[in-house]
């Protein structure tokens, strides 16, 4: 593992995420209570035994920036290993328009320079928006045994789900014959089935990629298209040898509100096919030092509850409670995800930044939340009533008002608190 690079994808704006991403980068969006996004290729790296660690992002940084320092600054004295940062930027020749990276290829393409003095033979690509835990070690395994130029990890999908991704081919020595980006068509879907298995009979490729240093250059100096998935592995096919590796446990893309949504109620149920209750393989986050979490009189059925917090006579079920939260008494919450606060107030209620707020940190008294995501730092006031939209539901209230003082977005039916929103008391969502 020592000859290995890890690069992991931060991604673009994070559009389909709004307004998660509003004030922060994609792979710093809060999972599960206590965790981020990044947590989880980086955690993937660290129990693989691969320590050195790239992570390509361009947008609002600065809270992925403090999260990564402030967690994977010190990797052991004695290791040489690192994570380390690096953002889009300008350089000789290139207007504001090219120096912002144009896909995932364009990505890797324009820090080529850092890549290669790194001083790794192999360079592992990752995505850093799935959830998943994987041992990369196999994987690279079959890619230095088969001989293959390039290997990619692939999910077993079903038809349904099939649609939406990149779907590959492969032949009976596991080479990837055909390819196609999110095929609509049934007729062109069902030339590209790999398994004999009716409920999965499609390999969906899950953006893990492996690839010699000299074989990642070299396709990137052929091949001038800027995502891996469109332009990259079509190209590789017809010219070099592409080998999959198939991956049979639990993986999400979590690209999407919903998606998100979905993913961390899962996370909840008593026979989730993911969990973060693995000793010998866990998963990485900034350690935060705070108190147990104080639980009065209250119901609580199906909840994962993260460290700091305090709950009073309040009935939560299939709900994400994260870290240093608020839940007064009286209060009804209901597959929501609370993402928690950055702080404890104060008892002027003054935020560390100096503005002072009329409502405390979390849910105020009376409350009933359903179906719905807080972000960071949100203030609700008392009999405030939160219920599920349709899913088709899309919008950002009140009207008319500049995105950036929006009171709260639906998107994909999912009512989204933006972070550092206060709601007043009694308003009813």
């Amino acid at each position: 593992m020592e000859k290995v690079l890890a690069v992991i994808l931060g991604g673009g704006a994070g559009t389909r995420l709004y307004p998660l991403t509003r004030d922060r980068a994609k792979p710093a969006v809060p999972l599960g209570g206590k965790y981020r996004l990044i947590d989880i290729p980086i955690s993937n790296c660290l129990n693989s035994d691969i320590d050195r660690i790239l992570v390509l992002t361009q947008y609002l940084s600065a809270s992925l920036n403090r999260h990564i320092s402030r967690t994977y600054s010190d990797l052991g004295h004695f290791s040489r290993g690192w994570v380390q940062i690096l953002a889009a930027e300008q350089g000789p020749g290139l207007t504001d328009g090219q120096a912002w990276y144009q896909g995932t290829a364009d990505a890797v393409r324009k820090q080529m320079f850092e890549i290669e003095s790194a001083g790794a033979e192999e360079v592992l690509i990752l995505s850093g928006d799935h959830l998943y835990r994987m041992d990369y070690q196999p994987f690279l395994a079959l890619h230095r045994r088969s001989g293959a130029d390039i290997t990619i990890a692939a999910q077993p999908v079903t038809e349904t789900q099939a649609h939406d991704l990149g779907i590959l081919a492969t032949n009976e020595e596991g080479r990837i014959i055909q390819w196609a980006e999110k095929p609509k068509p049934l007729s062109l879907l069902r030339t590209l089935r790999s398994r004999d298995d009716p409920d999965k009979p499609y390999l969906a490729s899950m953006g893990i990629y492996v690839f010699s240093l000299q074989m990642l250059r070299r396709i990137l100096d052929e091949c001038p298209g800027s995502d891996f998935g469109h332009h990259i592995v079509p190209h590789a096919i017809t010219r070099y040898k592409v080998g999959a590796f198939t991956f049979e446990g639990f993986w999400a893309d979590i690209g999407t509100i919903r998606a998100f949504y979905e993913v961390n109620l899962m996370l909840t149920h008593p026979e989730r096919p993911f969990s973060f209750y693995e000793e010998g393989y866990p998963i990485y986050t900034h350690p935060r030092f705070l108190p147990p979490s104080r639980i009065d009189d209250c119901q609580l059925t199906n909840v994962l509850v993260s460290e700091g917090c305090r709950l009073c006579n309040a009935v939560v079920k299939e709900s994400v409670i994260g870290v240093r939260s608020r839940v007064d008494c009286d209060v009804k919450v209901s597959r929501t995800l609370m993402m928690g606060a950055d702080y404890y107030d104060s008892s002027d209620l003054r935020a560390p930044n100096g503005r002072r707020y009329s409502i405390p940190l979390g849910i105020g008294p009376g409350c009933t939340i359903e179906g719905a995501i807080l972000d960071k730092n949100v203030r609700i006031g008392a009999n405030v009533t939160i219920r599920p939209h349709d899913p088709g539901d899309d919008g950002i209230y009140p009207l008319g008002c500049p995105p950036r003082e929006a009171l709260y977005v639906i998107r994909d039916g999912v009512v989204v608190i933006p972070k550092h929103t206060e709601i007043p008391d009694g308003m009813v969502i």
